[in-house]
């Protein structure tokens, strides 16, 4: 099975990174490919609202001058996806708000192929304004009928300068829960994935 993180922060090495890594360790400990891709501080636009994706529903965002479609294909192969973004104004980077609406819209738009995948969010935060994050990240999950497994706590980790995170023992405690908690649901789901309800017409 494979696992795809994307980290949303322009920082490299920073605690954004730190955290998706740790969630991803226990992943690889039970046999799963794993992979990290950083958007943060690259160029992804947002989404322009043209429809061209329910037009031609080939898989692929019609602006296909940045890093997006290359994404996309990622995501549609992975069996679980970990979203991570720091903290900004208590919402999710630009970069990951652009790949949150356009992978969202790309996938409805193509037979809602995100169905019946795990999605969980990570964030770093400083302070406050974490849980709008997880918020932000979660509900593009909820929507594509996205499987959303818990943790020990909302998926966050506290620092503010890079690799301050690595002293939040409890926070990656919880990564690395959250990162059990994926292997496990990915085996238990494995054999039914086929046997999904197709939504509504």
């Amino acid at each position: 099975m494979y696992a795809l993180a994307i980290n949303g922060s322009p920082r490299k090495n920073g605690n954004t990174e730190m955290l998706l890594n740790a969630a991803l360790q226990p992943l690889a400990a039970a046999g799963w490919q794993t992979e990290l891709v950083t958007v943060g501080g690259k160029p992804v636009r947002g989404c322009i609202a043209c429809g061209k994706c329910w037009e031609k529903k080939d898989m692929r965002c019609s602006a296909h001058d940045d890093l997006f479609n290359d994404v996309f294909t990622k995501m549609a192969t992975a069996d679980a996806l970990i979203l991570g973004s720091p903290t900004y104004f208590t919402d999710v980077s630009s970069e990951m708000k652009a790949i949150l609406d356009r992978s969202g819209y790309v996938a409805l738009a193509n037979g809602r192929v995100f169905q019946g995948k795990i999605g969980a969010a990570v964030v770093a935060v400083r302070r406050a304004g974490a849980v709008h994050v997880f918020d932000t990240i979660n509900h593009m999950f909820l929507m594509n009928q996205m499987l959303v497994p818990g943790s020990t706590y909302w998926n966050l980790g506290l620092g503010r300068e890079k690799g301050e995170v690595a002293d939040d023992a409890e926070g990656l405690n919880n990564m690395k829960n959250l990162g059990e908690t994926i292997a496990w649901l990915g085996a238990a789901i494995a054999p039914h994935k086929k046997d999904f309800p197709a939504p509504p017409a």
